[in-house]
């Protein structure tokens, strides 16, 4: 009997899920409010019931399972399977390999949400075919992943390609990490709400000010303020797409990849748009004799990325 393969995105604010057949297909899939706020035993207790959830929605068992993969943010540990650290999890030396195997007794794989999403493109998206490969995924903060000479490309102690830490601006605005003018501090959702709040400090009139009044916009009010012409989203996302074709040139140039493909929430809403912008700024910062072997491209798999990401992980480990 074939068995089946349960996927996981894990973020900040929510989880999504997928059943996946022998087939590689979605053949259930579910979403559930992560609660990060509400503590570290509350996230894990919401991946169970997602787990359980997905099982019995789509009426099979564990025993229907060959196991169970996950890509999550932060700093993760691919072999072991312990999180170092977490941005918008309550998460530090997590070791949730151990505890998601010893309660459901099936193995588990888990690595960085982009990491493992620009692996989904290379696997079975935008990517698929090629052996060199950037990836940026835009959201609420910015991620980036590598394939390298066709081997998903992590770094020393799984720590590595962490490409919206970019220093672009010594002087740029204050990133989450604690440096200034990183690539997600320009280009991000939260890079964005930041110019936007600025301008409308200066006085500024902008549709997007109920957007950002308790915190992040969405990105489909970024895309109604967009095709409304309201003049200071317009700029954000120019200032965003100037930045993101900065450090894609410098992608290009260091690693000469076959493909830059650009994923996350941002890319979905208005993906023709940004590809166009960074397209078109990019040629000046990068060499013409590397820029003319690259392609830019939107992920295909949209917010599938990462659980098909996840299901890649989990054939990568099997061969171990």
């Amino acid at each position: 009997m074939d068995k089946y393969t349960v996927c996981l995105d894990i973020g900040g604010t929510k989880i999504l899920g997928a059943v996946f057949n022998s087939k590689k297909e979605i053949v259930f899939r579910l979403k559930k409010k992560t609660k990060a706020a509400e503590g570290m035993q509350n996230i894990e207790d919401t991946i169970v019931s997602v787990v359980n959830e997905l099982l019995t929605g789509y009426g099979i068992t564990l025993e229907d399972v060959a196991a169970i993969s996950a890509g999550a943010p932060g700093v993760i540990n691919q072999d072991t399977g312990v999180v170092l650290f977490a941005p918008n999890l309550p998460w530090k030396n997590y070791e949730i390999k151990r505890i998601i195997e010893e309660k459901f007794h099936i193995p588990f794989s888990i690595g960085n949400d982009v990491n493992v999403g620009v692996y989904g493109e290379w696997k079975y998206g935008a990517a698929r075919g090629l052996s060199h490969v950037a990836g940026l995924f835009i959201g609420t903060g910015m991620g980036g992943g590598l394939i390298l000479d066709g081997k998903l490309y992590t770094g020393y102690d799984c720590k590595g390609a962490e490409m919206g830490h970019i220093v672009l601006n010594t002087e740029g605005p204050l990133c989450n990490c604690g440096e200034r003018g990183c690539l997600e501090s320009f280009s991000s959702k939260l890079g964005m709400t930041a110019y936007i709040r600025q301008q409308i400090m200066r006085g500024r009139s902008t549709m997007m000010e109920p957007a950002i009044a308790e915190g992040v916009f969405k990105s489909k009010a970024m895309k109604a303020a967009y095709d409304a012409g309201d003049a200071v989203m317009i700029e954000a996302i120019d200032r965003a797409c100037l930045y993101l074709a900065v450090a894609s040139g410098s992608l290009v140039n260091i690693f000469s990849p076959e493909m830059i493909v650009f994923g996350g929430g941002v890319m979905e809403s208005l993906g023709d748009v940004f590809l166009e912008k960074i397209e078109s700024h990019v040629d000046a910062y990068c060499m013409p004799s590397i820029r003319n072997t690259v392609q830019f491209a939107k992920a295909e798999l949209g917010d599938d990325s990462v659980l098909y990401g996840a299901l890649a992980l989990t054939e990568k480990n099997k061969k171990k």
